[in-house]
């Protein structure tokens, strides 16, 4: 049986792949952020992001490029891409607002909705989830929530004072924005033409009860790949986990 929201579910997406990537040098010294390759697997974190946008019924990706732009060009003119993808170039900085913007308005369909995702991310979870959770809760935009393990350990105590537990690289208690979207047709127009809509448009759209927030599911793997630590963490947990 097909799922009433089924309809309404994206089948379009924007990448965000403009980032310098500076705290990953020298992996970036070449290549801008979503180029750099996960060890271990032969393909930029890009390839993976677009490989699970169409495992979750996208057919067209709309990649907003900034530094090092015609490295990732390239690649995307030669790889076997599993859906259509389209590249556009801020030749001025648009902030990231401005940048979504500018991105969404070359997405094929304009009058329907659309995911997006920064381009330093590396998940797996049901966008097809967090679409029908956006769906019935009427927002124009959502945010995919992740808990993110802390680097250090963290130890429990008992009421007077004594150590009770390590406990090694435990969940944060808080969640984060973990750089996955679904949006409303009509969010594009609410974005800035230049300047951050994390200080703009979602504030406003939390006031009016327009924003909403989709837990990543328990065991649900999600990283951001900021640093070279990051690099051998997913290498790492790629191998344990046999993926």
């Amino acid at each position: 049986m097909t799922h009433p929201n089924a309809a309404l579910r994206p089948t379009q997406a924007v990448v965000l792949a403009g980032g310098q990537g500076s705290r990953l040098r020298p992996y970036t010294d070449d290549r801008p952020k979503p180029m750099v390759e996960i060890p271990g697997t032969g393909t930029p974190i890009i390839g993976h992001q677009l490989a699970w946008l169409a495992e979750e019924g996208v057919t067209d990706v709309v990649v907003s490029c900034g530094h090092l732009a015609e490295v990732l060009q390239k690649w995307l003119d030669s790889a076997d891409l599993p859906l259509s993808v389209t590249t556009v170039v801020e030749t001025e900085p648009l902030g990231r607002g401005g940048g979504l913007k500018y991105a969404a308005a070359h997405l094929p369909r304009p009058d329907r909705p659309w995911y997006a995702t920064n381009g330093d991310i590396w998940t797996r979870f049901s966008l097809r989830d967090m679409a029908d959770f956006h769906t019935e809760r009427d927002a124009v935009a959502t945010l995919a929530l992740a808990r993110p393990r802390i680097p250090w350990g963290a130890v429990k105590t008992d009421g007077f004072g004594h150590i009770t537990d390590f406990i090694e690289a435990p969940p944060s208690t808080s969640e984060i924005n973990a750089g996955v979207y679904v949006f409303s047709p009509e969010f594009a127009s609410m974005l800035p033409e230049r300047g951050d809509h994390e200080r703009t448009t979602f504030p406003r759209l939390a006031r009016e009860r327009k924003l909403a927030g989709f837990p990543i599911p328990q065991g649900a793997y999600w990283r951001a790949i900021d640093t070279a630590k990051d690099l051998t963490e997913a290498a790492k947990e790629l191998a344990a986990s046999g993926r």
